[in-house]
């Protein structure tokens, strides 16, 4: 009985204190498409990474020239020379693979750029937050926008329009 009457006591000031916490919610994602610089970042990566889809297509699509090229001679080609020719097309495949990977990969060329661009705005942004929070005595912002399990959220809480107005 003690257990139980402990316990309730417990959950009651629990409670009594996580509902003294103060919070805001912000939508990140319209906040960052509020920000010019951001939309202009991301139209200029995009175009980036369809001149660089276009670059790797053509290095796969020669190395599928080189392979039906291949096919084509089999029969006619010696042992040695097929082996040969085989391992060359292995090479270019190998080759265009690495290169996709040196512009698209974790620390590939358009990771880079996404970096140089991107992460100086959100840097702005995250401060704008953290220095309106302080400022206001938030003591925990959520961010409802890459959030899918927040189901309801009054909109008193939400501070997005007002941490729009402080970047600008």
């Amino acid at each position: 009985m003690k257990k139980m009457i402990l316990t309730l006591v417990l959950a009651i000031m629990t409670a009594g204190i996580a509902s003294a916490q103060n919070y805001m919610v912000v939508d990140s994602e319209k906040i960052f498409k509020s920000i010019s610089s951001y939309n202009t970042a991301l139209d200029s990566l995009e175009k980036l990474a369809e001149q660089y889809q276009q670059q790797v297509d053509a290095k796969f699509a020669e190395v599928e020239q080189l392979y039906n090229s291949y096919m084509q001679q089999r029969a006619s080609l010696n042992e040695s020379y097929r082996q040969q020719y085989e391992q060359m097309i292995l090479q270019k495949e190998a080759e265009a693979t690495e290169y996709q990977e040196s512009l698209f990969g974790t620390e590939g060329e358009l990771m880079k750029k996404r970096m140089e661009l991107i992460q100086p705005i959100q840097q702005r942004v995250f401060s704008t937050i953290e220095s309106f929070s302080k400022q206001y005595g938030y003591d925990l912002v959520i961010d409802i926008s890459a959030n899918p399990t927040i189901l309801y959220y009054s909109s008193k809480v939400d501070f997005t329009e007002r941490i729009i107005s402080a970047l600008k």
